[in-house]
């Protein structure tokens, strides 16, 4: 015998395709639970109260069952029922059709709530160093249930990532892509950061026309700050003295500590394990800065677990933002 589960329009049922030497027929799963009740309890006076059905209608639906599979179900032994041998062969396949049925029904209730199931995000690696290290064990207290998994990716790959599907969100400076929804968060400002000996820029910054002529350690050009840098420069006619360029912000960070260039990094880059002197690159007496989003593809709906993790990761990003200050705000902020 084999049973085949198929979809069927009725709300509280699903057809079942039963094959046995018959036609297939679509079948009533209250009488797949009918047969088994009385198959377990042995009455149908017991399966009615299990079920909380008249004895009356479940004597029916045990004859309809028969009648349509053409099989013999139950032999009447004194008050008692007992399975025949084509009912004992059947009773396993409709336990496992049953059991099979329970569970799309409780995973179709827990995506209906929205609390279960798996999160992707693609952020840059500072973004997941400072903001997601700390924020994913908050979420995870909220939707014990979600699975977050990460993907490591600069701004230029994550468009690819959020129109292929790959990711539900994205984590960036702003593309102004109108394909995409974001939520807006603080602005990242371009930051240059030196050992703590060296006297660069005044009051927390520094014009990107005087940084050009030291030698810069820079992210790589798929870095959104650093695509923002280069044109801040072209704005400003200068070309800037690269000494190195590196994926790794850290990297730069441990050159530029003991004395080695000037590192360029966004204001999310985490430095507290370092000894710099950190000050805003300003062009026209105004920060070099652009607005950090959280993006999704408008044409994918967002199960409402996504939605929550939008919602609260942009409350907890607006708290946090920036990262990294330049040294002089963080010494007057300090003696207030």
């Amino acid at each position: 015998m084999r049973l085949e589960q198929t979809l069927c329009p009725m709300h509280n049922w699903t057809g079942i395709s039963c094959r046995w030497g018959i036609e297939p027929k679509n079948m009533d799963l209250r009488r797949l639970r009918t047969f088994v009740a009385v198959a377990e309890l042995g009455t149908v006076s017991k399966a009615a109260l299990r079920l909380r059905i008249g004895q009356p209608a479940l004597s029916r639906q045990i004859a309809d069952l028969q009648q349509e599979l053409g099989l013999r179900l139950f032999d009447r032994v004194g008050r008692g029922l007992v399975l025949t041998v084509e009912g004992e062969q059947l009773l396993a396949d409709c336990r496992r059709v049953l059991t099979d049925f329970d569970a799309v029904h409780d995973r179709a209730e827990v995506l209906r709530r929205g609390d279960r199931g798996v999160m992707q995000v693609a952020a840059p690696p500072h973004t997941i160093e400072s903001v997601l290290s700390r924020f994913l064990p908050q979420y995870a207290e909220r939707f014990p249930n979600v699975s977050v998994e990460l993907s490591e990716a600069l701004g230029a790959e994550q468009t690819a990532m959020l129109e292929r599907g790959e990711v539900h969100v994205g984590i960036r400076l702003d593309q102004g892509d109108p394909r995409f929804e974001s939520r807006v968060l603080p602005p990242a400002d371009a930051l240059a950061a030196c050992a703590a000996s060296i006297e660069l820029g005044h009051q927390g910054s520094v014009d990107i026309g005087r940084l050009a002529s030291y030698p810069l350690l820079l992210l790589d050009p798929g870095y959104s700050v650093r695509r923002l840098f280069d044109a801040a420069c072209r704005l400003a006619n200068v070309e800037p003295n690269i000494l190195l360029e590196s994926r790794s912000a850290h990297v730069l960070l441990a050159l530029a500590e003991v004395g080695q260039g000037v590192a360029l990094i966004p204001s999310l880059q985490r430095t507290d394990r370092y000894k710099l002197r950190i000050v805003r690159i300003t062009h026209g007496r105004k920060p070099v800065r652009e607005r950090v989003t959280i993006q999704w593809d408008k044409r994918r709906r967002l199960p409402p677990y996504a939605v929550a993790f939008c919602e609260t990761l942009a409350a907890y990003m607006r708290t946090i933002l920036p990262i990294t200050q330049p040294t002089k705000t963080r010494m007057r902020d300090g003696r207030k």
